[in-house]
C-alpha cells in the first residue's frame, strides 16, 4: 500500500526533518525515512521489517507492548509524549533522549501507526546549561546580598548618613534580583517558543503526509469525493502553516520597528471579499460567515494589506474557537471620520480571569489550550491597530462567545 505512488511518497517522507517510522499492529517497522535511520545509526532501508523493540531499551519491552496495544485501541490521534525519561536505543546500543508524536491510521481495515521522532539530546543539554546558569545567578545574588548586608553594617558605624546609603544598597539588591527574574523569564519564554514552533509545525505536517498516502489509495473515479476530502485537508493544513509563518514574520518586524505602512485609497469591499474567501477554506461543518453591510461604496485611505491581516486574524479566531453549525457575523459601521468592524461569534468564549492577558504575546486562554494556535495573532492585531491610529476592545463570556470591536480612522496620515 505504501508504494502505489513511490515518487510522491518518497518526496514527502524524506522532506520531514524529524525521524518518521511506520509500524503495523505487530509492531513491525514497515518504513523509515533517512532522518530516523540516521538518528538510530542504521543504514538505508536497514530498519525495514525490524521489530519496534529494537529501538527501545530492553527494560521497557514488556510495558511498551501493553501501552502500544492500548494506544491502537484508543485511536488517540496527535498524542505527543513529553516524558523526561523517554529514551531510544541506537544500533550501537547507546541510549539517547527522544520525543515522540503518534498518529494512528487505518487502510483496508488494517491499523498502522505513524511516529514522528525528535532527538532532544541537544535540548536536554541546553536545559541543563540554563539550569546551571540560573543556579549560578542565584548564588551570585545570594553572595551579593551578603556583601551588601556587611557593607550596610559598616556604613552604620562609619557614616552618619547611613540611612540614605542603606536605601541605595537595598535598591541595588532589588535591581539584581529583578535582573535575575527577567533572565529566568526570558529563558522560560525561549523554551516555550521552541516547543510551540515544533508542535505547531509537526502536527499539520503529519496530517499532510497521512492524507497524501490515503489519496494514493483512491484511484477510481467514483472515489473522487474521498480524494477531494483529503485534498481539502492538505489545503487547510498548508494554509494554517502559511498563517503561522506570517504571524512569526509580522511579530519580528513589529519588534524591530521594521513595518513600513503603505497608505493607499481603496474600496473596502475588495478587502472584505478577500478575507471571507480565504476564511471559507477554514470553516468547520455547518459554519458560515455573514457580512451584514454592503461595502461597495466604502472608500478608505489606510494600509490595505495590514487591514486584511487584522480582519483575517480576528475571523480565523472566531472560526477556530466556535463549534460546527454556527455563524460568524461581521458588522461594519461607517461614520464621518472612522469605521468600526465588529466580529461576533458563539464560541467557547474567554474565561474572565484570562481576559486581561489576551493581547499578550504567546498567551493562550485556559480553555483554548487543546485548540491549535500560537498565541501571537491578537498581539500582532493590537500593535497594527494602534499603529494605524485605531483601537480594539472585546467583550466575552465563557461558553457563550466573544465580540471583538475595532475602530480605524477612514483617512490616516502617518
Amino acid at each position: 500500500m505504501f508504494f502505489q505512488n513511490q515518487n510522491i511518497f518518497n518526496i514527502l517522507f524524506e522532506a520531514i526533518p524529524e525521524g518518521v517510522i511506520i509500524v503495523d499492529e505487530a509492531q513491525t517497522i514497515l518504513a523509515a525515512n533517512t532522518s530516523a535511520e540516521t538518528m538510530f545509526g542504521y543504514n538505508k532501508k536497514e530498519l525495514s521489517n525490524k521489530k519496534l523493540d529494537s529501538l527501545i531499551p530492553q527494560k521497557y519491552h514488556t510495558s511498551h507492548k501493553h501501552h502500544f496495544s492500548n494506544f491502537i485501541k484508543s485511536n488517540n490521534i496527535r498524542k505527543t509524549t513529553h516524558s523526561p525519561n523517554l529514551t531510544g536505543v541506537k544500533k550501537n546500543n547507546i541510549q539517547f533522549p527522544i520525543e515522540i508524536g503518534l498518529n494512528p491510521f487505518s487502510v483496508d481495515n488494517n491499523n498502522f501507526v505513524l511516529a514522528l521522532l525528535i532527538d532532544i539530546t541537544v535540548r536536554k543539554k541546553n536545559e541543563k546549561k540554563i539550569k546551571s546558569l540560573n543556579t549560578q545567578l542565584e548564588k551570585q545574588v545570594t553572595q551579593k546580598t551578603l556583601d551588601l548586608k556587611n557593607t550596610i553594617k559598616q556604613l552604620k558605624l562609619l557614616n552618619s548618613n547611613y540611612k540614605q546609603e542603606i536605601i541605595k544598597r537595598v535598591d541595588a539588591e532589588n535591581k539584581i534580583k529583578l535582573a535575575l527574574k527577567k533572565e529566568q523569564e526570558l529563558s522560560s519564554l525561549k523554551t516555550k517558543f521552541l516547543t510551540l514552533v515544533s508542535h505547531e509545525f509537526k502536527t499539520p505536517l503529519s496530517g499532510i503526509l497521512t492524507s497524501t498516502m490515503l489519496i494514493n489509495k483512491y484511484q477510481l473515479k467514483r472515489e473522487q469525493n474521498r480524494r477531494s476530502k483529503h485534498i481539502k485537508t492538505i489545503e487547510s493544513k498548508v494554509h494554517y502553516l502559511n498563517n503561522i509563518l506570517n504571524d512569526f514574520l509580522s511579530a519580528e518586524r513589529l519588534d524591530a520597528n521594521q513595518v513600513n505602512y503603505k497608505i493607499t485609497k481603496f474600496n473596502l469591499s475588495k478587502v472584505i471579499n478577500e478575507v471571507v474567501y480565504n476564511a471559507n477554506m477554514l470553516l468547520k461543518g455547518g459554519q458560515k460567515i455573514e457580512v451584514h453591510q454592503n461595502t461597495d461604496t466604502f472608500i478608505l485611505e489606510q494600509d490595505e494589506i495590514i487591514l486584511e491581516v487584522i480582519l483575517s486574524n480576528l475571523i480565523y479566531n472566531a472560526i477556530a474557537y466556535s463549534p460546527e453549525n454556527t455563524t460568524i457575523d461581521l458588522e461594519i459601521v461607517k461614520k464621518i471620520k472612522n469605521i468600526q468592524f465588529i466580529i461576533i461569534d458563539k464560541g467557547i468564549g474567554i474565561p474572565l480571569n484570562d481576559q486581561k492577558y489576551i493581547f499578550n504575546r504567546y498567551f493562550r486562554a485556559e480553555n483554548a489550550l487543546n485548540t491549535q494556535g500560537t498565541g501571537i495573532g491578537l498581539s500582532i492585531v493590537k500593535a497594527h491597530v494602534e499603529n494605524l491610529g485605531g483601537t480594539i476592545s472585546f467583550k466575552s463570556k465563557e461558553g457563550e462567545g466573544s465580540v471583538f470591536s475595532l475602530k480605524l480612522p477612514i483617512i490616516i496620515k502617518l
